[in-house]
């Protein structure tokens, strides 16, 4: 009888650990299907994103983000992702399994509340930024400067065969929608009294002329056409020649010259003299849900406002400290002043020099790598010079390559003016932008086959552009600063990013002027007017966005000061930079929790 019990005992035990195991690879197998069928609908709800993946499947369309029908799908797709997520047995899953839902179900609900917003706010299929539906062009990160950077090629949309050249011509044909969106939008936010300020209308303004003047054949969207690959047929080349030669002057063209009409007749005059969302209706509680999305932290304006200006006087300290060291007399503001004009740092006499220098700066750091970092990208990158028509008003930026590493990335930087091109912080900007900023970040993210698909694209702005503000203090492990110049110059970089927690709360909820603005940035950086001046602009158009960067950069020196006191002579450098980079980007929040529980399970 002893000898049944124990039987019947040990097969009760064993259906319940088949129950358990089974229940768990249920739980898990549930979360794996939902990961890819949400990173199948943020593919298709943004083609462009798609294309920048690899995934050519969404290559002949453009998404009308503005529309009240894309709002809708989006509004919906949200709502029933969270309902399936809230289903999961959280117990259930792994760890890494864990954390990604999380990330998810944060996507979701902060996607879905910037939806509902009175000014309403969607992520616009470029960069993973915010538009507003009613002021949907502007003069930086705007759709239409983005769909001329792919038509001139060279960018994310492949031109290799004919059905490439055939995809783009019917993305063009989306644009055209999208503009015509754009316009009834516009003409809502005049009557609603919401619209932007009229020096960046007049930017926009002049960004558009090159679109419209420039003869069909040298025009930027015919670009494609002078380089058709060798392989496809004399007869294809020239069917594709008339049909871009159509595309542009009888589609594009005549569109450029309705939306410019619009725009000088209508918009200008009724756009406002004011700088920030401050100004606009619903503009402060609309500020404050853009710092939770860019931040990912609950902090009011006035909270990194005060930071900001906190961080502004401690990084002005370390600049006095550097200006002495090198030797200056006078004070730190002759000393800026001495940095935008001095003929030592601008000594490039064509733009292929400042190529150089940047590629110069990586064989210099080749040899330190693996002493900072045992993870490493598989994809290559490359810099190039970013396209005039948009270079007056860009800044330095890095665009992924695909994720099987075929295409690399591009760090992109605009030489508007070679004999005025300032290469005091180069290095630093380097160290931001390619290795081991974002090209190594994002690279590694999207490299990475143990993460969900969905998060291999660049997603969390704060995670993103906090990590490359911080990759640009690795300067000195990784070899790079001898020259004080360049040392100042990363001081001068991340003073930059502090001045805008000041300048984008100033002018976004204080009703700081854009000269307020401008001037207290050229009384703490060195960085030229004109760069200041172009700065300050973009903020205007994309409040809450450069927040992003310092915040992030501020917790991952917080974690890392944290990691390196409590594990003490145990503290791994390259074991910290595995674990901020393996999870893809993550918000601050739960990064936080993250790096916690791995000091934790070392101790």
């Amino acid at each position: 009888m002893r000898h049944i019990l124990l039987l019947l005992l040990f097969v009760m035990f064993s259906s319940s650990c088949t129950q358990k195991s089974t229940d768990k690879n249920s739980e898990t197998s549930a979360i794996s299907i939902i990961f890819e069928d949400y990173y199948k609908f943020k593919e298709r709800i943004n083609p462009i994103e798609a294309t920048k993946a690899g995934n050519f499947e969404y290559n002949n369309t453009i998404a009308n983000y503005i529309s009240d029908a894309y709002q809708n799908e989006l509004k919906a797709e949200y709502q029933n992702f969270l309902n399936r997520l809230n289903e999961i047995n959280l117990s259930e899953l792994t760890r890494a399994d864990q954390l990604s839902l999380k990330v998810m179900k944060w996507d979701c609900e902060i996607k879905l509340e910037g939806l509902q917003k009175p000014l309403v706010v969607i992520t616009s299929p470029m960069y993973n930024l915010p538009s507003f539906e009613l002021t949907p062009l502007t003069q930086i990160q705007s759709l239409h400067l983005y769909v001329a950077q792919l038509g001139a090629g060279g960018s994310v949309h492949p031109f290799n065969s004919v059905k490439d050249y055939e995809d783009w011509l019917e993305r063009i044909e989306d644009y055209l929608d999208f503009l015509d969106t754009s316009i009834e939008m516009m003409k809502e936010g005049i009557s609603k009294k919401i619209v932007l300020p009229a020096v960046l209308t007049q930017k926009t303004i002049d960004q558009l002329e090159e679109f419209i003047v420039k003869p069909t054949t040298e025009h930027l969207f015919y670009k494609p056409i002078k380089s058709l690959p060798d392989e496809i047929s004399p007869v294809q080349r020239d069917l594709l020649a008339e049909k871009y030669k159509e595309m542009i002057s009888k589609k594009l063209r005549p569109k450029y010259k309705e939306l410019k009409k619009f725009l000088v007749e209508e918009y200008l005059p009724n756009s406002r003299s004011t700088s920030g969302f401050v100004d606009l209706p619903h503009g402060k509680e609309t500020y404050e849900y853009l710092i939770r999305l860019h931040t990912t932290l609950n902090l009011s304006a006035n909270q990194i406002h005060e930071l900001g200006k906190n961080e502004v006087k401690r990084i002005l300290r370390e600049m006095e400290a550097a200006k002495n060291k090198i030797g200056f007399k006078g004070d730190i503001k002759a000393f800026f002043e001495y940095i935008r004009n001095s003929p030592e740092q601008m000594p490039f006499k064509k733009p292929e020099e400042v190529i150089d220098n940047f590629n110069s700066i990586k064989e210099k750091i080749n040899g330190k790598l693996n002493e900072v970092f045992e993870l490493s990208p598989k994809a290559n990158f490359i810099v190039r010079r970013t396209e005039a028509f948009r270079e007056a008003a860009a800044s330095a930026e890095y665009v992924p390559g695909t994720k099987d590493a075929k295409r690399p990335g591009i760090f992109y930087i605009p030489i508007p003016e070679i004999s005025k091109y300032n290469k005091f912080s180069d290095e630093a900007l380097f160290l931001h932008e390619a290795i081991p900023g974002h090209h190594y970040q994002l690279s590694l993210q999207q490299e990475n086959k143990e993460l969900p698909a969905f998060l291999h694209p660049e997603s969390m702005g704060v995670f993103v552009e906090g990590w490359a503000l911080y990759a640009e203090s690795l300067g000195k492990e990784l070899g790079l600063y001898e020259d004080p110049i360049q040392y100042f110059g990363m001081l001068s970089m991340e003073m930059h990013r502090a001045i805008r927690l000041v300048v984008d709360t100033g002018i976004h909820s204080k009703g700081w002027t854009r000269e307020q603005a401008i001037q207290y940035s050229l009384e703490n950086e060195a960085a030229s007017e004109e760069s200041i001046i172009t700065e300050i602009e973009r903020y205007m158009a994309t409040p809450g966005q450069a927040l992003s960067y310092k915040m992030g950069q501020i917790k991952i020196r917080e974690l890392r000061a944290k990691a390196e006191q409590e594990l003490g002579e145990n503290f791994d450098i390259r074991a910290f930079h595995n674990q901020i980079l393996n999870s893809g980007s993550l918000p601050l929040i739960l990064l936080e929790e993250k790096i916690e529980n791995w000091i934790g399970g070392q101790l």
